[in-house]
């Protein structure tokens, strides 16, 4: 795999061509898409877990509903970052 690094990093940066790999517009597409992607993924189990919590305890609501929300500051900060550069 190491030896391979080289000839991979030349296909991903472009070396010697003028234009990137990815164009702007699609790397930011591809940004926002992972994060909220992993967003999901992390609210997948914080959601449920916040679920079961509330079913035993009405007083934790506030705190389940601040944990499932918390992820989700990823895809906001992706879309900041997009309009920032």
């Amino acid at each position: 795999m190491l030896e391979t690094a080289p000839e991979l990093a030349n296909v991903v940066l472009q070396e010697g061509s003028s234009s990137p790999a990815i164009p702007s517009a699609s790397a930011a597409a591809l940004a926002v898409g992972l994060a909220a992607f992993g967003a999901g993924y992390a609210e997948r189990g914080i959601g449920s877990a916040a679920v079961g919590a509330v079913a035993e305890d009405e007083d934790l609501f506030v705190t389940g509903l601040i944990f499932t929300v918390l992820p989700e500051t990823l895809v906001i900060l992706a879309l900041v970052t997009i309009f920032l550069v």
